[in-house]
This record gives structure tokens, sequence and C-alpha cells, in this order.
């Protein structure tokens, strides 16, 4: 046997062993959760564009495609998902101090008006995340409404 079959046979074999490998779900209950949208209104339309564009890195519920069953693809979402909640998590936002909240929306409008957020890769795989210059200007007022509110409150 050729050393390039037994090469091939042998990355075909961890190819295998690595798909029992998973990473854990993000599928959290979100009813029970500080939700942003328990915090601040949310207008539908602006609700519908954090769903589709956010909410999968962003809050404690991912839409999973269906090539996150393919291992090591599936550890890359995990990995994003994790960074993502980690930098904003939609479903324990009221869990956070009120400045933290505040900072947290202005890094929002920021992302979305310097084209950051959503990041290319999901945008690639996920065509309704590219946000036209009207959503962009739809989340950035509603920033700007939901930070006067928070700081009314204070």
């Amino acid at each position: 046997m050729s050393i390039l079959k037994k090469i091939g046979i042998g990355l075909t074999a961890v190819f295998i062993v690595i798909q029992f490998i998973r990473p854990a779900r993000n599928t959290g209950s979100s009813s029970l959760s500080p939700d942003i949208s328990k915090m601040v209104s949310i207008p539908d339309s602006v609700q519908a564009i954090l769903k589709n564009a956010c909410y999968d890195c962003h809050s404690n519920n991912t839409n999973y495609p269906w090539y996150s069953n393919i291992e090591p693809v599936g550890w890359l979402l995990a990995k994003h998902i994790r960074q993502g909640k980690a930098a904003l998590n939609f479903s324990e936002f009221g869990s956070y101090s009120s400045r933290r909240q505040i900072n947290k929306l202005t890094e929002i409008a920021n992302s979305v008006r310097d084209g950051i957020m959503p990041i290319s890769s999901y945008k690639f795989m996920h065509g309704d995340a590219r946000l036209s210059d009207a959503e962009r200007s739809l989340i950035i007022n509603w920033v700007q409404l939901s930070k006067d509110s928070l700081e009314s409150r204070n």
C-alpha cells in the first residue's frame, strides 16, 4: 500500500471519529431570561432584523444550519457563538448594569454603522443577514431611542 493511500485512510478514519465529538448546543430557554425585549421597546421591524442577523450568535437560542452537524464546522460555529455571547447576549441583556446596557447599545450602533456586524462569514452563509442601508438606519435609530429610554430611567 502506498504512503498516500495510508495517509488517505488515516485522514478518513480521523474525520469519521471526530463526527462523534459534538459541542453543546446553544438552545436555552428564552422565556425566563432577562431578554432585551423586556428592557426596551423593540418595533417588529427591528426585531425581525435582529432575529435574522444577530440572534444566532448573540442570544441563548441558535437556529443551527445543516452544516453545523459536520465536524469540525460545528466546533467553529460553537466558538463563534461563545465569542458572540461573551460580547453581547440579547437573552441576558437585562442582567447587565444600566451603564453596560447603554454601552452595549452604543456598540451595536457602531458595529452596524461600520459594517462590522454581522460578520462576513455569517453573511456569506445567511443572505438575509446582509443589511441594507435602510435596515442599518432603522437599527441605529432604534438604538438611539432605546439609549434615551434607558438613560431617562436612571
